[in-house]
């Protein structure tokens, strides 16, 4: 059973009521809240574990609170599940730009979005060990940070600094979906003059060198690419 902490924000009771009597009966302590700027007020007094946000609030929007949470040092590393009507791609990337963690789409399920949140909380905790780590293994894959090497079974793949960068960037936050420009930031910092389809380039040599373990790295269609949890 969970004890985290979670901030559910929408306008719509209905929604709220739902999310939180699921959470609650999983053992999640709640904090249910109807606008933005309540959320934002929320956050400065409690610091959550995570945020469920609604993109379309009234006055603040779930957008311009996901960007003021990931702007600040104390708040930026909350994992935020984006909870919305809007299913369009655009919707998404933008969220998943500014920072946002994941993302569930109305009408949904709420055994799935369950399943969502201990994902991103087990993620975000992952996350967190790994911050420091200098030696990061996922699958069959190791990463020597500091010796900037990276072996698949041992056997030594031999990337580039841009293609090392990439790897070692989803290998901290594995099932974490990043959009090209999340990952042009993260690699290159904020606006390098560098085009999504660089991205692309980069990814399509990284999983060559890889060989068969290229596969883990996924490819999520019209969102971006994120490397595979283990299970």
């Amino acid at each position: 059973m969970g004890k985290e902490r979670i901030l559910v924000v929408d306008d719509e009771e209905d929604i709220r009521e739902l999310v939180c009597y699921n959470l609650e009966k999983e053992g999640y302590l709640v904090a249910p809240v109807r606008t933005g700027e309540e959320a934002l007020e929320y956050v400065t007094r409690l610091t959550p574990d995570l945020v469920i946000l609604d993109l379309m609030l009234p006055g603040v929007d779930g957008l311009e609170v996901c960007r003021r949470l990931k702007m600040q040092g104390q708040t930026r590393t909350i994992p935020i599940l984006m909870l919305t009507a809007k299913s369009e791609d655009t919707d998404i990337v933008a969220g998943l730009e500014l920072g946002a963690d994941d993302y569930i789409t109305k009408p949904f399920s709420p055994k799935v979005l369950v399943a969502h949140i201990r994902a991103v909380l087990r993620r975000s905790r992952d996350s967190a060990s790994r911050a420091d780590a200098t030696f990061l293994r996922i699958h069959n894959i190791t990463i020597d940070v500091d010796r900037h090497e990276v072996s698949v079974d041992g056997v030594p793949a031999f990337l580039s600094a841009t293609e090392f960068a990439i790897l070692e960037y989803f290998a901290r936050s594995p099932g974490w979906v990043f959009s090209r420009n999340r990952i042009i930031d993260a690699v290159k910092g904020k606006d390098y003059p560098v085009t999504e389809r660089s991205v692309d380039v980069q990814i399509l040599g990284l999983r060559k060198k890889l060989g068969a373990a290229g596969e883990y790295i996924e490819t999520i269609r019209g969102v971006g690419y994120r490397i595979q949890a283990e299970p």
